[in-house]
């Protein structure tokens, strides 16, 4: 199969964000092999008995992708930055969902580090993640940006530094205090203001 054209699919995203439903019809075959590659990344970071396959996050995101219209997605990078935040979401969603299920325990605090490696606790330190990137987006939207893109996203710097339209350094100082204050923030200090 061919690498489809950017040009092409800048086309048919701008039709779908003027509102032309068939156009993300005609997207997802031309994007779907990078969306796999993007859900597996995902995949490949959740805890070991996982009930949600790779092709059922694609599917759930697909479905999100559709219901939010409202954000106008001109390009490419666009596209999977908006596909990541909302594999990101599901996740987490299905994380609270199992978390709601549980009795008792309360949350426990992990690491940044800890968060990143797939465990039985993935669930409860993923949650603890996107809270703390949340706090990090109210102060400093890009560098909480960054760490979605790179984190979630599974975005090389250079990646990632195209999507935000900032140089390579700038990523590279984004990520390492992005990193640096949610790594106090998950262990219960204070961060000071970015």
């Amino acid at each position: 199969m061919s690498t489809p054209n950017s040009h092409e699919i800048t086309q048919l995203l701008l039709a779908w964000s003027e509102g032309d439903k068939a156009a993300m019809d005609q997207l997802i075959p031309l994007v779907y092999d990078e969306l796999r590659r993007l859900a597996k990344y995902h995949m490949r970071r959740e805890r070991a008995g996982q009930t949600m396959q790779t092709t059922a996050l694609i599917h759930e995101t697909y479905l999100r992708l559709i219901d939010a219209n409202q954000a106008r997605l001109e390009n490419r990078r666009q596209f999977f930055a908006a596909a990541a935040r909302l594999m990101r979401q599901v996740l987490v969603d299905l994380a609270r969902e199992r978390g709601s299920r549980k009795r008792g325990g309360a949350a426990q605090q992990v690491s940044l580090d800890e968060v990143m490696v797939v465990s039985p606790q993935r669930g409860e330190g993923l949650l603890a993640l996107d809270e703390a990137l949340g706090a990090l987006a109210v102060i400093d939207a890009r560098k909480s940006q960054v760490v979605e893109l790179r984190f979630f996203g599974g975005l090389s710097v250079e990646e990632t530094a195209e999507a935000l339209s900032v140089s390579v350094e700038t990523v590279h100082r984004d990520w390492r205090l992005a990193r640096s204050w949610l790594l106090r923030k998950l262990r219960g200090g204070k961060p000071d203001e970015s």
